[in-house]
């Protein structure tokens, strides 16, 4: 009998993760990035009092970062502990993270980046004659420490970041463009709030000298801090921010009506972007939103922001710096690792309070047409603009045409702009709006006659207002209570007279049946039946309902009641409900087999319909590929505007005007270098330090395109590039605006050749002048030259206006078995 070592465990049991595991696991989601790294020693300086912050980059990241500070320095007590995991001076237990005011408080910084690079200090306490270095291994405990000249401070030194995790290593060299990107746009937003803090930052490339990125003066004002990064030009188009109380039409919005709302919760200040065109910005790269002056993401103020600015500047974006102050118990920044994300109370009141803030800016600097000014077909000025109101207030009228109310008006005309001799359908618009907004009980503007009395009284209900509408206008409705969906039935006449002050609609009701049963009384030769019906038909009725109620309301105020009793003659039906519902199951269950027997032999599923556009195209990237357009059979040519063709077993129709076209478009971005125009003087651009290098590496890109730049790289930041030369093409001008664009393009996508917009819009015009049209009949070697033309470009399903190139119709083995 074999012998079992008692001391083996099974392979799946569950034990403890060692802890030098568990430290550099856990390093990896604390920094993430070159930006998390960078941002993490800047907040550890500022946190440490420093009015002057220090970032040196070598190869951009790659090889050494540096963040040096005149802060008040690491005493000796604290060196060992510097670098432990959640080791930190700034909180002793948990209900402190209420009140912590420091950018960190979790002790996870400097442990991680031991884990994940070579970490060395320098420091020199306030209190202390010397500074010291410090070096730390991968785990943060203290290997090796040194006297070392140093003012008072500290500079932290991370060599070959991510070294330690070489798959994020190697994504991180080949990326390392847009991750140095990224982190001059997190140092900005602490430029921007970090008043009275001096913050520098350089990189040096190889051997080559060290080139200024961005720096700010030490301002005490956020204005000036932005001045200093974005340059003068940008300030010039800025706004501050003025905040205002939420009105009641957004409260709505937010479902705040009906709720008492804390007074003085926030304070937002900041700067935001004018609305008028041109100001604004062709991305969201200049948005910067902070939280007790702590750098954040806020996705639903951003979002806000975005709406409310396009609601005024429907192309661009706005730059802003918002800071909102808000009671720290109020807030929760321990979300995420980086601290972005951020939970807020009352965050429906903020919203609010920013987008009536922003709404009420903007509008106060714009020029909007007075509807007062507008003339209508009415000589009643006060009218029209009750009536045009009311219009403008109806979710479901598109225009409108003006209809004077007074007894006057109305007897002047030959045909009431309410009367209709086939029921509301050829009522005017406004008479359809107004009689809608008051049934569902809507009171507006246009509730006013036109000596300022209001058609409703406060305390009238829905059922009440068409009856008010009556008396006013001599108006009688034949159909008292109707469903929404029943709007269309509305039969609006006009009485012979209007109704006198003491006669109701009661009275006209009664003396209308009074007359009819005289008239049936004298009709000896009518079955009973058929004076029924003929009372029925005559009376104010409806099909589906067997009694009514008329409420009207006179000038007094009161409200009376004159109920109709009618009553119809029933015929039984047969019915069964289980009878229906086995039909219903055994029709549903055929169409779900007869759709699953052709679902087994389709692979193009998706209909010919816009709704479907995107589910076709997914279909087509997916079964078609670039060789298949060589292998497919050229049909015939359909209706002058369509290339039937067949591949194996499938029929696809391409639109040869919309396939023509994107080739021609392909070709002109691939091959087309436009001439530039060179200017008579250099113009100074004013880029920012980080823009100069995007554009500097990416000289070539800019030629294809037009540009020309002279660059002097001794020169100060914002001062090394000036534009000689913009591209033109006959009605065509371009501008630094396109600049712009084409350096936010390349700095998602460095060396990668790529077209600003408008460009684009150019050679679309281009291609589709020069195309194929619509009506041109082709021969089959001219079809086969379309088709195959669909196989040497890079995306051949849409055209450059959106319009689709191909559609599958049908598979010929289904139809066969059909």
């Amino acid at each position: 009998v074999e012998m079992t070592d008692p001391s083996s465990e099974p392979a799946g049991a569950i034990k403890a993760i060692d802890r030098h595991s568990v430290h550099q696991i856990c390093s990896g989601q604390v920094v993430l990035t070159l930006a998390t790294a960078v941002k993490e020693l800047v907040e550890n300086s500022i946190d440490a009092g420093a009015t002057s912050v220090d970032i040196k980059l070598k190869d951009s990241g790659t090889e050494l970062v540096e963040v040096s500070d005149n802060g008040k320095g690491v005493e000796e007590a604290n060196f060992e502990g510097l670098t432990l995991k959640h080791h930190t001076s700034k909180l002793r237990d948990f209900t402190d993270l209420i009140h912590v005011e420091t950018f960190g408080f979790r002790g996870e910084a400097l442990s991680s980046l031991c884990a994940l690079s070579d970490l060395t200090v320098v420091t020199c306490h306030e209190a202390a004659q010397v500074g010291t270095r410090l070096v730390f291994d991968h785990s943060g405990h203290l290997t090796q420490r040194s006297p070392h000249p140093r003012q008072k401070g500290t500079t932290v030194s991370l060599g070959q970041l991510f070294y330690t995790l070489p798959v994020r290593h190697k994504e991180f060299q080949r990326n390392i463009k847009k991750e140095y990107t990224k982190t001059i746009c997190v140092l900005q937003s602490y430029c921007i709030i970090s008043t009275g803090v001096r913050i520098t930052c350089t990189n040096q490339t190889g051997q080559g000298k060290r080139t200024p990125v961005l720096s700010t003066n030490g301002s005490h004002s956020m204005k000036d801090n932005i001045g200093a990064i974005f340059g003068p030009k940008q300030l010039q188009s800025l706004l501050p921010f003025q905040q205002l109380s939420p009105t009641d039409t957004v409260k709505e919005d937010y479902g705040l009506s009906n709720t008492e709302l804390p007074k003085d919760l926030f304070t937002i200040s900041g700067f935001v972007s004018r609305g008028d065109h041109g100001v604004g910005r062709s991305a969201t790269d200049r948005q910067f939103y902070y939280i007790n002056n702590r750098p954040c993401d806020p996705s639903k103020i951003s979002k806000l922001v975005n709406e409310v600015y396009h609601m005024f500047n429907r192309h661009q974006y706005p730059f802003i710096a918002l800071n909102i102050t808000v009671a720290s118990e109020c807030v929760d920044v321990n979300v995420t690792p980086d601290k972005r994300q951020i939970f807020l109370q009352e965050e429906k009141l903020l919203l609010a309070i920013i987008k009536s803030s922003l709404i009420a800016m903007y509008e106060s600097g714009v020029n909007k047409i007075s509807l007062n000014q507008i003339s209508f077909s009415t000589n009643s000025e006060h009218t029209s603009k009750d009536f045009y109101r009311a219009a403008e207030l109806s979710p479901d009228v598109e225009g409108c045409q003006i209809v004077p109310a007074s007894e006057t008006e109305r007897k002047s005309s030959s045909l009431s702009p309410f009367e209709s001799s086939e029921g509301a359908g050829n009522c005017s618009p406004v008479g359809r709006s107004v009689l809608d907004g008051f049934r569902y009980g809507r009171k507006t503007d246009s509730d006013l006659d036109p000596g300022g009395e209001s058609l409703l009284s406060e305390s009238s209900s829905s059922s009440a207002a068409p009856d008010s509408l009556c008396a006013t206008t001599g108006l009688e409705f034949t159909s008292p209570e109707v469903a929404v969906d029943d709007k269309p039935d509305i039969k609006c006449e006009v009485l012979d007279e209007p109704l006198d002050e003491e006669d109701t609609v009661e009275r006209h009701i009664d003396r209308q049946i009074e007359e009819h049963l005289s008239e049936a009384a004298d009709e000896t030769d009518v079955s009973p039946d058929a004076k029924k019906a003929k009372l029925e038909d005559s009376c104010f009725s409806s099909e589906n309902k067997n009694t009514h109620s008329v409420c009207s309301e006179v000038t007094s105020g009161t409200k009376m009641d004159a109920p109709v009793c009618l009553q119809k003659r029933a015929v039984p039906l047969q019915f069964s409900f289980q009878e229906l519902g086995g039909r219903l199951r055994k029709l549903q269950e055929q169409q779900r087999q007869k759709a699953e027997d052709q679902l087994r032999y389709r692979r193009f599923k998706a209909k010919i319909s816009p709704g479907e556009n995107q589910s076709a195209e997914d279909e087509l990237k997916k079964e078609i590929r670039k060789d298949s357009f060589k292998a497919m059979e050229i049909i015939g040519q359909f209706n002058l505007g369509f290339i039937i063709t067949k591949l194996n077993s499938d029929i696809f129709m391409i639109d040869q005007h919309a396939t023509d076209e994107k080739y021609n478009f392909e070709m002109l971005q691939q091959h087309t270098v436009l001439q530039g125009q060179r200017l008579i003087v250099p113009q100074n651009l004013h880029l920012t330090a980080v823009s100069e290098n995007v554009l500097m590496e990416n000289l070539d890109i800019f030629r294809k395109n037009g540009f020309d730049f002279l660059i002097d790289e001794d020169a100060q930041v914002m001062e090394r590039v000036k534009l000689v030369s913009l591209p033109t093409s006959k009605n065509w001008t371009f501008g630094l605006g396109d600049i712009e664009e084409l350096i936010f393009m390349l700095s998602d996508s460095p060396g990668v050749m790529c077209r600003p917009s408008r460009v684009r819009q150019m050679f679309a015009s281009r291609a589709c002048r020069k195309s194929v049209m619509i009506g041109t009949a082709l021969s089959t070697t001219e079809m086969k030259k379309l088709v195959v033309h669909m196989g040497e470009i890079e995306q051949p399903w849409n055209c450059p206006h959106g319009r689709p190139t191909m559609r599958h119709l049908a598979n010929l083995n289904i139809i066969s078995q059909d």
